[in-house]
């Protein structure tokens, strides 16, 4: 019982310092993000446009012990990197924070009911929802990336007219941004700021690449680069990737289409078990209570769970084809 009041107590504790600490820093936050990007503060703020290093470090400052963990775990770079694909401004120790807040909320939702007499799926269950944060993060990464694929090529083409124009390429990535919408146009206004601040064009498309970890971007980065290197029509060349990239996507959505009666198999295989089970419990629930009543049929239930889902990624895994 003192375990589970010391739980309940850490975890309004982390709650009510997430829910303080955000809305007495947002206005003030806001502002300096403004002028420090070198913004009128009475305009809107860019939606996509990521904070400057002196607030992520001061964010850091207060997550000292989450970002402890980070380093020993050999994560803070990859937490940063995939904060930055889905656009997201939690910093890395606030990921840690929402991991954590998560993990005890799902452990406190299946102890208390059960009195702690399932600890292993009481763990299991807080596993799950101490992961949903990152699922959320990598999901909405993921969508980011797919929406800036489907506006590359326009923009490439864009870029391409403007150089034909007369335009610089640096004048070019200027253009994007303000022609263009998100996340293409804060991610190329980033590269514009970051280059106009004096960064080398080859470490500007570098980090760019990092944030957009996608094929298409890696063409990109490698076709300017080499131009840059032994000269040639960079303009001519931005439209042949415009091209391809769009051929790619044709070959994709064929894919897609062929290979949506597996995916579609393998959710019907996932659910049939949820289905069975509910169907039980509705025709003999005194059979189907055992599940429910006794810790070994929690265990049972856990490790089905568990099973059937790495067999739903099996096969996802299988009819999932990259291009």
């Amino acid at each position: 019982m003192i375990i589970l009041v010391f739980l309940v107590a850490l975890l309004t504790s982390i709650l009510s310092y997430l829910l303080i600490s955000r809305r007495m820093t947002r206005k003030e936050r806001s502002i300096a993000l403004k002028r420090l990007a070198g913004e009128n503060p009475a305009k809107k703020h860019v939606r996509g446009s990521q904070p400057p290093v002196l607030i992520q470090m001061a964010d850091e400052v207060r997550g000292r012990l989450a970002m402890y963990l980070l380093e020993r775990l050999r994560l803070k770079q990859a937490a940063r990197r995939w904060l930055e694909t889905a656009g997201l401004k939690w910093g890395a120790a606030g990921l840690t924070h929402r991991s954590v807040a998560f993990f005890l909320a799902g452990f406190l939702v299946v102890t208390i009911p059960t009195r702690n007499t399932s600890p292993n799926v009481a763990l299991l269950a807080g596993a799950i929802s101490g992961s949903l944060p990152l699922v959320y993060v990598r999901k909405k990464g993921a969508r980011r990336i797919r929406k800036f694929e489907e506006q590359f090529p326009d923009c490439l083409e864009f870029i391409s007219r403007s150089m034909r124009a007369g335009h610089a390429f640096s004048v070019a990535l200027e253009m994007v941004h303000h022609e263009f919408p998100e996340p293409l146009s804060g991610e190329f206004r980033r590269t514009f700021e970051e280059q106009n601040l004096g960064q080398p064009l080859e470490i500007v498309l570098q980090k760019l690449g990092q944030r957009i970890p996608s094929m298409d971007v890696q063409f990109f980065i490698s076709a300017v680069l080499l131009q840059k290197r032994t000269g040639g029509n960079l303009a001519e060349l931005l439209d042949k990737l415009a091209h391809i990239i769009r051929e790619r996507f044709k070959l994709r959505g064929r894919i897609r289409a062929l290979s949506a009666q597996g995916l579609m198999s393998g959710r019907i295989l996932a659910a049939i078990p949820a289905g069975v089970g509910v169907l039980m419990f509705m025709v003999n629930p005194s059979y189907a209570r055992f599940f429910i009543d006794d810790p070994v049929g929690h265990e049972l239930l856990a490790g089905a769970l568990a099973i059937q889902f790495i067999g739903y990624l099996i096969i996802r895994k299988i009819v999932t084809i990259e291009v």
